[in-house]
């Protein structure tokens, strides 16, 4: 043993520490003074709830006292803040504890890396150094079993290589031989004679003399005082053997980046997750469901929105339509009958007017070869295929002799032509009956845009012909003005209402405007977007509280882990880091596979409907990964910081 230094590593004054237990309070430690000098062996001993395992934590800054003074290499503990005590831990101190206390996640190798993760030392010198350590405990065949696998002393070999890896200036051992057979319990007493015989200064927890033996100094505590405290004269055997391993210089590797740190949170995340796949899984699940309710709601409203432009764009752009009477739904609509054929004429005569297209329209069954249904029939100009984006399959439209001279003439479209004549036949000059009244087919059109409303099978004639051969009725229907490119469209309709006021002495008519119903129809499909989405976001809310109980649950049940990460060095800020990044990453493979999953059902949605449009966007998929992130922050940071607050002395005791 290394003669000892004439300043004391460690010094304790007046220590007491004292818990409360509803309204008593117990006292634990009575006004304890001890110095323990650099190289010694200290074993303290005494029967359980003695408050040996209480002075131990204090003296391993895993606990404060409740008052008196406890200076380490003459640095007062008292004042240091969480993570000073860290580092004091880290750099200065390792622990062997009575169960072990390895991270089951992690092989043997794993556990003994960790010190030297959290002092941010780089991947390739630290694990090369835990292999050296295990191999030197013989452990070199067993750097991959995880604890499970290992047997006790395999365990607490493996916990003496991690209170090895950043150097174990102070090695601190609870009961070090208490879950041990005698075999292996002889085996570390050896081994910590040997490191005490490299220079580590051994503090040793146990209630057994013959274990205490070993020791070069006793103390024996009672009733929470220090009743005695001699040297033993007995010298340890063999020491130096076994362990002629360089230690690394715990200052030298305390630091290390945050950066570093980051990166091996997340890989240690990472293993906690995959360890626990179907709890991760579980936890995720509302994310899932909540970010594929967003980004198919979305889609569902940008694939409405789109067709329903589509279907306006069916009717004409730059359109304006006059109707009689004082709007849509006005109770004497039906009685207004002002609009005249001449009002269209007047309104082709316009420099504004690029087409102008009178319209009646009227119903009756058709029948030609044996078929018969029920067709709308609409009276028009040339001007209305032009108006509503119809384009000529075949044969040709009306011509000015067919307006004049109220020809018996028609045009179809292909449901019409399929209905009546059969798919792919030629209906031009064909007889189609409406009613009582034969027309010839002259052509079939086919609309470029979209059908609105619902599908019907459609026959145009020559509106002329409509008023005098089918309804006899002499006025419009309506009459539509496809406004020039380039002119205002406010400017038009103004002039329009004041055209026809002119003609007509009062205002019988109203005007649709198909700018503003395309603009009107964005804007309620918009609103109807927001609302749906929003409940769906309500759903991913949902989702993200299901993750913070999930994480707050975790955090029970991995209590222990958390008190060794924090006795072997972590920070607080490392504790939190691990648990949220664990939140974030189960929030965004969630929103990953949610994103899949509304990719999925929009394609099994677009086979089974035709008529459904879903229109997926990246900003609205980059949106979700956004929201998925955000909530693993925002949910997971409560139950993060719940685990770094944890008190390390009541982790460790947790069962």
């Amino acid at each position: 043993m290394a003669a000892p230094s004439p300043h004391p590593l460690i010094a304790a004054r007046n220590i007491t520490r004292s818990f409360a237990a509803g309204d008593q309070v117990t006292t634990v430690l009575h006004g304890v003074d001890l110095d323990i000098h650099a190289g010694e062996f200290v074993a303290i001993i005494g029967a359980s709830g003695s408050g040996k395992s209480t002075l131990m934590n204090i003296l391993g800054c895993l606990d404060r006292p409740s008052s008196g003074l406890y200076r380490f290499d003459g640095q007062d503990v008292s004042r240091l803040g969480p993570d000073r005590l860290a580092e004091l831990r880290r750099e200065h101190f390792g622990f062997i504890f009575q169960r072990y206390q390895l991270l089951g996640d992690l092989d043997a190798i794993g556990n003994v890396e960790v010190p030297a993760i959290y002092a941010g030392e780089a991947a390739g010198p630290r694990r090369t150094r835990a292999r050296q350590l295990l191999d030197r405990l013989g452990l070199g065949s067993r750097v991959d079993h995880r604890p499970s696998e290992l047997s006790g002393g395999q365990q607490q070999r493996v916990s003496v290589a991690r209170a090895l890896m950043n150097g174990g200036e102070v090695i601190l051992a609870d009961e070090p031989t208490g879950a041990l057979d005698t075999a292996s319990s002889a085996e570390l007493i050896a081994l910590l004679e040997q490191l005490n015989a490299q220079g580590h200064t051994i503090i040793m927890v146990t209630h057994d003399p013959k274990v205490a033996a070993h020791a070069h100094r006793v103390i024996e505590i009672s009733d929470g005082r220090i009743v005695a405290d001699r040297r033993n004269d007995r010298m340890a055997t063999g020491a130096g053997a076994g362990i002629a391993l360089a230690l690394p210089d715990a200052r030298r590797a305390a630091t290390g980046s945050a950066l570093t740190r980051l990166g091996e949170a997340l890989q240690m995340a990472m293993i906690a997750l995959n360890a626990h796949r179907m709890r991760s899984f579980l936890t995720m699940l509302g994310i899932i469901i909540g970010i594929a309710s967003v980004v198919l709601v979305v889609a569902l409203g940008a694939g409405t929105q789109e067709k329903v432009l589509q279907n306006i764009s069916s009717l004409g752009t730059n359109t304006i339509t006059i109707r009689a009477g004082q709007g849509f739904g006005a109770r004497d609509a039906n009685r207004i009958k002002t609009l005249v054929p001449s009002d269209a004429r007047a309104l082709a005569q316009q420099d504004y007017a690029k087409g102008v297209s009178p319209a009646v329209s009227a119903s009756a069954t058709g029948q030609a070869g044996g078929n018969e249904a029920s067709v709308q029939i609409s009276g028009v100009t040339n001007d209305y295929f032009a108006l509503r984006s119809y384009v000529t399959v075949t044969g040709s439209q009306f011509d000015a002799a067919d307006l004049s001279e109220r020809n018996q003439v028609a045009v179809i479209d292909e449901d019409t032509r399929n209905s009546f004549f059969g798919a792919g036949a030629d209906p031009l000059g064909q007889t189609l009956l409406l009613g009582h009244v034969p027309v010839r087919i002259i052509g079939v059109v086919r609309s470029s845009g979209a059908s609105f409303g619902p599908s019907a099978l459609n026959v145009w004639l020559p509106y002329t012909t409509v008023m005098t051969r089918v309804s006899g009725q002499r006025n419009l229907d309506s009459i539509t003005v496809q406004v020039e490119d380039g002119h205002d469209m406010t400017e038009a309709q103004n002039r329009i209402n004041a055209l026809l006021l002119e003609r007509h002495g009062t205002q019988d008519f109203f005007l649709q405007n198909s700018d503003t119903i395309r603009s009107t129809i964005t804007s309620t499909a918009r609103t109807l977007t927001l609302l749906v989405a929003a409940i769906a976001v309500i759903s991913l809310v949902v989702g993200g509280i299901g993750v913070m109980n999930i994480m707050l649950v975790s955090v029970t049940e991995r209590t222990r882990e958390i008190g060794v990460r924090i006795a072997i060095g972590a920070r607080r800020s490392d504790i939190v880091a691990q648990f949220l990044i664990e939140a974030v990453l189960v929030c965004l493979v969630g929103g990953i596979l949610g994103v899949a999953l509304a990719l999925s059902g929009g394609a099994l949605i677009g086979w089974l409907s035709e008529s459904i449009r879903l229109s997926f966007s990246m900003l609205s998929i980059a949106v979700a990964f956004l929201s998925s992130t955000l909530i693993g922050v925002a949910f997971g940071y409560l139950p993060a910081r719940s685990a770094a607050e944890l008190d390390p002395v009541v982790a460790l005791a947790r069962e």
